[in-house]
């Protein structure tokens, strides 16, 4: 048995690091983003892996690799502008621990679900992934377009954990099968 904790880890540092220089190169311009916003860089970045896997080639020289980690990293900026005004202005510190503190409660949800389901995602595609990740995309535009209202679903903050996990998972399994990171 694969230790699950270690692999997540392993991601959500990968995922950190890019973030982190990524915020070293451009600070955080981000934070200007509506939530919806950040929604769609999600949707685009989990359609071209989409795209990716149906065709089995990319022209620009990203695959798949990057561009979870961009799922994961803009998940990470969703769930930071739900809770905070686009306006406001952090730190680069302050942003690091909401980061922090958004993938620990990723972490968390993802070890309750594996408790309850036994590590099912283990036996999924791939491909399986990105599909999740783009209906749980479509669910978020949906409550975005309701703003914010749901009549028995959860919200937002709980598709963009899912999404985070789901994005993942996917990295867990392409590092299994020898992919590499381009950092």
């Amino acid at each position: 048995m694969k230790d699950t904790t270690q692999q997540y880890d392993h991601v959500i540092s990968t995922c950190q690091n890019i973030f982190v220089k990524k915020m070293n190169d451009y600070g955080t311009a981000w934070r200007v983003m509506r939530p919806s916003s950040i929604t769609d860089q999600v949707y685009i970045k989990a359609l071209r892996v989409r795209c990716i896997e149906e065709k089995g080639i990319a022209k620009i020289n990203e695959g798949i690799i990057p561009e979870m980690i961009g799922i994961v990293n803009y998940a990470i900026m969703g769930l930071v502008q739900l809770q905070n005004k686009p306006d406001v202005n952090f730190s680069p510190e302050e942003i690091l621990e909401l980061y922090h503190a958004h993938a620990r409660k990723a972490k968390q949800l993802m070890l309750d679900k594996n408790h309850d389901y036994d590590e099912a995602w283990r036996l999924m595609r791939v491909t399986s992934y990105t599909d999740l990740i783009l209906m749980k995309i479509h669910r978020v535009k949906q409550i975005e377009d309701n703003e914010g209202s749901t009549i028995i679903s959860e919200g937002v903050d709980a598709n963009y954990l899912d999404i985070i996990n789901y994005a993942v998972f996917a990295l867990v399994r392409l590092l299994e099968n020898g992919e590499k990171t381009q950092n």
